[in-house]
């Protein structure tokens, strides 16, 4: 296995050429901070990354965690790496400093999680669940419980995680039956069952905090009755010790990857004493949950981009070192095999992992630049930031969720035979990726959300935000001679997505409420097609940039590169959205009409 599983390179070109992280230090929140302190923080990043995480990569698939009498035990690296992780602030580094974090930018520590993730995603799980849950508590939890619970999940010493799923109700949150039983003693008893809860169990720290969603007895049926509690592994007594809560770990999944964080299924109140505390309001837990689970896919989105950039890179690698064949011009077969990365198929699939993982990490990076904006802005830029994020979340989540599966295949193809073998990390890659269409929300869940939410709230404002968003992206390419034909071709997708949207959204107001969702995953996926066209044209254009400045010839090489992909991406990639389009603006609604029992055999 190689060394590389990131590009430095790439990292500062997003950062500084295309989204200028610079100019977030013009801001007040930022003022004390400079570029000097950012690319400290990402070359601490990568070495953290390459010493304590990537060694271990291929050890944690091969040795995962065990169930052993009723509790899961994980890597014993997993100790030291949380440890080592709290002591370098990489839990919480966008919080402020007076709260327990380095005060940076959502950008920068985006950026860094992206780092980990690339070098080892199994253990890097474990960071961005407490991260998450420690937000929950910090945003909606009374002062007693941010004074308990918050200095360890900070200190790496306590697991946080966000418990929603049950056997009976998968993503139909509104049918979960986990209960709380009020109590005079300012506590709830909790009963019920969660499964596939990340990380819900472990033996590498002292205590796991669950963050989750339930309904209180006599609650409302359906999502309005849903309430949010915190309900410990252990909780503390009367004298400041931890003792069992009545909360069993029940058994441990064996998943096809993602094989270093253990997926629990968990057993609330088997004795009637499992005690669990309401954060906030009674029947107000899915709004709440709402945050945790928009930065979970939003670190779902990275995740799958960070795996496909490592996948990129050992897929690089093998393709200059394995020799193989000769140029199909040439005759003489005397003459010396040639490295693969010299056939042009085998350059083609190259050129798809970088368009995909490329494009998708430059939208990564577009997003949180967003998140920081909203946090120094004015209130009513505020509210457009807020706006842009819950159009683009799902996007954000499903585009680099499904295509990395695609661009990591392409990675094993040229791998050839040794791609599907383990004694190369691509199979590991790709058992890796697949979760990530799946959790957080399927990739129908998303479709819906984009199509039949967040498109049309506010009378399609937040739509029409995104595309003014690009079509400012599409005026700076426009004056760059050689940006001028993407920016044409990206000028008329926009027009055919307003038509399709326009037709969609048209069945709705007929009351066509099936017919406007039924291919809701396939807006999506065309949707996402054109976002990423446009995350490749601001490339474009911090090239084109670059290039008048006469780069030397290292970097003249790099920035020639980005040219092809982005060529590739509008050659081989925008154009699958005329086959989607065609098909989202049909009438002949075939999934609808299908029935059940023709599926009999």
């Amino acid at each position: 296995m190689g060394s590389k599983f990131v590009s430095e390179r790439n990292l500062s070109f997003l950062l500084y050429e295309v989204f200028n992280a610079e100019g977030l230090t013009e801001y007040e929140r930022y003022q004390d901070q400079n570029r000097k302190m950012y690319d400290m923080v990402i070359k601490a990043a990568v070495k953290l990354g390459k010493d304590l995480l990537f060694p271990i990569f291929e050890e944690m698939d091969r040795k995962p965690p065990e169930y052993v009498d009723g509790q899961i035990k994980v890597h014993p690296e997993m100790k030291n790496i949380l440890a080592q992780f709290a002591e370098g602030g990489w839990i919480v580094p966008n919080w402020p400093v007076e709260k327990g974090g380095e005060g940076l930018p959502h950008m920068i520590a985006t950026v860094s999680q992206f780092i980990f993730n690339s070098a080892n995603m199994s253990a890097t799980a474990y960071i961005g669940l407490t991260s998450g849950a420690a937000h929950l508590i910090e945003s909606f939890g009374d002062e007693k419980m941010k004074h308990r619970y918050l200095p360890d999940m900070l200190a790496g010493k306590w697991q946080g995680t966000m418990a929603l799923t049950e056997p009976e109700a998968g993503s139909s949150l509104g049918d979960l039956t986990t209960t709380g039983y009020p109590t005079d003693k300012g506590h709830y008893l909790i009963k019920g069952q969660k499964i596939f809860i990340s990380a819900g169990d472990n033996d590498a720290t002292e205590n796991v905090i669950h963050l989750m969603i339930g309904r209180i007895e006599g609650a409302p049926a359906g999502a309005k009755g849903i309430s949010l509690f915190i309900v410990p592994k252990k909780r503390i007594n009367e004298n400041g010790e931890l003792i069992p809560n009545d909360l069993a770990c029940s058994g441990a999944y064996h998943k096809m990857g993602y094989k270093g964080t253990p997926i629990a299924q968990l057993s609330m109140g088997d004795n009637n004493d499992c005690h669990g505390w309401l954060v906030g309001e009674p029947n107000k837990g899915l709004m709440y949950m709402f945050q945790m689970m928009n930065e979970a896919r939003i670190m779902v989105g990275m995740q799958a981009t960070a795996l496909a950039e490592a996948a990129y890179y050992a897929s690089l690698e093998y393709t200059r070192t394995r020799c193989q064949g000769r140029k199909v011009t040439e005759k003489d077969i005397s003459k010396p095999q040639v490295p693969i990365i010299e056939h042009a198929d085998i350059k083609r699939m190259l050129l798809h992992q970088r368009a995909i993982t490329e494009g998708a990490i430059c939208l990564m990076i577009q997003g949180t630049k967003y998140m920081d904006l909203e946090a120094v802005s004015s209130k009513e830029d505020k509210a457009k930031y807020t706006l842009l994020l819950d159009v683009l979340t799902p996007i954000m989540k499903t585009y680099p969720s499904e295509m990395a599966i695609w661009s990591i295949s392409s990675g094993v193809q040229t791998l050839g035979g040794s791609g599907y073998c383990d004694d190369y990390p691509l199979e590991q890659y790709f058992r890796d990726c697949r979760i990530h269409p799946i959790h957080e929300g399927t990739t129908g869940v998303q479709g819906m959300d984009l199509l039949g939410r967040k498109v049309t709230m506010l009378n399609g404002k937040g739509f029409e935000l995104v595309i003014d968003e690009i079509e400012s992206g599409i005026a700076q390419a426009s004056q760059f001679e050689a940006l001028n034909p993407f920016a044409s071709e990206l000028t008329r997708q926009v027009s055919q997505l307003r038509e399709t949207t326009s037709f969609l959204k048209a069945l709705a107001v007929k009351g066509d409420a099936e017919k406007f969702l039924a291919d809701a995953t396939l807006y999506l996926e065309y949707f996402g097609i054109i976002v990423i066209a446009w995350q490749w044209l601001l490339q474009g254009v911090a090239v084109q940039q670059a290039l008048s400045d006469k780069p030397k010839k290292k970097d003249m090489d790099f920035y020639t590169g980005k040219m092809f992909t982005l060529r590739y991406f509008y050659a081989y990639e925008l154009p699958k959205t005329m086959a989607l389009q065609a098909r989202l603006t049909s009438e002949d609604f075939i999934t609808v009409e299908m029935q059940a029992a023709y599926f009999n055999d």
